[in-house]
């Protein structure tokens, strides 16, 4: 229980990071990100 005492604020942002990432998978936006990455990955490589 230190631990949790001396990192308090460590702690709570990650449970908020957590929490956003949790609402945007809920929201279905992997999907979107996932072919912007794929998008400019292959931009990149010169194949689109």
């Amino acid at each position: 229980m230190s631990f949790l005492r001396r990192n308090r604020a460590a702690v709570i942002l990650l449970l908020i990071g957590l929490i956003f990432v949790a609402v945007g998978v809920w929201r279905g936006e992997v999907e979107t990100v996932f072919r912007k990455a794929v998008t400019i990955c292959m931009e990149c490589i010169g194949l689109g």
